[in-house]
């Protein structure tokens, strides 16, 4: 085999890793389904919208989650066509191994790294905020300095004027919530699936009632205009940035995407589906239809309850149960609070679930050390990784202030969905007799309009989290050149 770094996996090698698949194939459609909801929807739904609204878009929020929802649909149509022809673990690193080479598989591999470790670690700081706003409900408070990182923990002693600040300061439920996933992870996909089942299903109980409650309490004079005209807005940095008209629309869905993080991970859990050539296309674009409608709902009656120059200061940690809290119904609050703590332990699982398989992936194909790839005799889970990631999390999560983690993710997740539609149609080009149990409708349009999409989201994003991606991106290389090319099983 050629030492190129444009050398790719045969297709061969593919259906060998298919016959030699040592994870237990327990998945079905619905638990697919199940697992692609439980990452897409999460704290985003009751955090993002919110910010999004107040700083982005205005009442044309809702056009931004239609913005996003087609930027996903062109990649998870691209997805699905992959995912039905390899169906491994991997999603769009070991697709874009046997099309574009090892040095794109890489790059991408290492960008996924990205989108699900930091997406890990938002979520569970994001996690802490909710358990805290939970316990508050009961009148109990923990210390600012355990649930806080030494940082924030400082800073919260300068706003309130605390003379004898703690030494130290550590996020513990952060941490704590981080090792209660890995242990359901390594304990077995069939108990993870089951755990996410029962959320997902309360979650969706939560964002119905926000909907159907919540339109009682619309004021329609809060839609106008429906898209402002276009200002200047100071935001939470202090840095002051254009807001509203289609430019806030545009930059509203590049800020959103972060929410819509999680179908992806259907296909990474390829490997675990009872039958996959069929199940995963349809779990990944029936979770993100139904998540793409419940996000544009709840964004509408949010932007009607509450007008989007009000949704300022405490209303952008938690806008959903703020808005209830302004017209009148605390009780809702309670509700709101409890499904959206619950709800991000999913979200947790899927992130950490997908971090796992792509480890796997990497690591069959000899890019990472062997230790990847080791499957537990019993529950049949890479459990050396699952305790890795839970590690790396938990530390992160509990020691460092959460700033641009979530462009940075979301810049990981258009980077992918970028490449995988370029993917697809390259082997559409290649290999056009090859067996395809799915094929991407309009392929010549759907993929050129998927990469532009991603591509133009991208550039949208935060500038700092821009830097940040790409540094990551050039550590990857160095990783790459130093380790990886020569490991890799295509040596031999």
């Amino acid at each position: 085999m050629s030492n190129s770094i444009w050398r790719k996996k045969p297709m061969s090698a593919y259906e060998a890793d298919i016959k030699n698949n040592k994870l237990n194939k327990v998945l079905g459609k619905w638990s697919l389904t199940a697992i692609g909801i439980g990452g897409i929807i999460g704290g985003g739904i009751f955090v993002l919208t919110g910010t999004a609204a107040h700083y982005h878009a205005g009442p044309a929020l809702a056009l931004s989650f239609v913005v996003a929802g087609i930027g996903c649909v062109f990649a998870a149509l691209c997805y699905s066509e992959f995912a039905s022809m390899l169906p491994v673990e991997g999603s769009a690193y070991a697709y874009a191994y046997g099309t574009m080479g090892e040095i794109f598989a890489w790059i991408i591999g290492w960008g996924l790294i990205l989108e699900y470790a930091m997406g890990a670690m938002t979520v569970a700081v994001s996690w802490s905020g909710y358990f805290n706003k939970l316990l508050h409900l009961f009148g109990i408070t923990m210390p600012y300095y355990l649930t806080n990182d030494p940082f924030s923990g400082a800073q919260y002693a300068i706003d309130n004027n605390i003379t004898e600040p703690a030494a130290f300061s550590f996020n513990l439920p952060a941490f704590l919530i981080t090792w209660l996933v890995t242990w359901i992870l390594v304990k077995g996909v069939k108990e993870a699936a089951n755990t996410n089942n029962l959320i997902v299903i309360l979650k969706l109980s939560a964002i119905l009632f926000v909907i159907i409650v919540g339109v009682f309490f619309v004021n329609v004079d809060n839609w106008h205009p429906f898209i402002p005209e276009p200002e200047m807005v100071k935001h939470a940095d202090g840095k002051m940035q254009e807001a509203y008209g289609i430019k806030g629309i545009l930059s509203g869905a590049a800020a959103i995407f972060f929410a819509y993080i999680g179908f992806d991970v259907v296909s990474t859990s390829a490997g675990e589906a009872i039958n996959p050539k069929k199940d995963i296309p349809f779990a990944i674009i029936a979770s993100l239809a139904i998540c793409t409608l419940l996000y544009i709902l709840v964004s509408l009656v949010l932007t009607g309850m509450l007008n989007y120059k009000d949704i300022t200061g405490d209303a952008l940690k938690a806008p959903v149960a703020y808005a209830f809290d302004q017209v009148g119904q605390p009780w809702a609050v309670f509700i709101i609070t409890t499904a959206a703590t619950v709800g991000l332990v999913s979200v947790m699982l899927v992130m950490m679930l997908g971090q796992t398989r792509v480890f796997l992936g990497m690591a069959k194909d000899g890019l990472l050390p062997d230790f990847f790839s080791k499957i537990h005799p019993t529950f049949q889970t890479p459990w050396k990784s699952t305790l890795l990631v839970g590690l790396v999390v938990s530390l992160v999560a509990s020691f460092t202030p959460i700033g641009v983690l979530s462009d940075m993710t979301s810049f990981g997740t258009l980077f992918a969905f970028a490449m995988v539609c370029l993917a697809v149609l390259i082997l559409r080009q290649r290999e056009p007799n090859r067996e395809r149990p799915f094929k991407t409708p309009l392929l010549m349009l759907v993929a050129p309009l998927g990469i532009i999409t991603n591509v133009a989201l991208m550039s949208l994003l935060d500038s700092k989290a821009q830097l940040f991606a790409f540094v990551w991106m050039g550590i990857g290389l160095v990783v790459y050149f130093i380790y990886s090319k020569s490991k890799s099983n295509l040596n031999e």
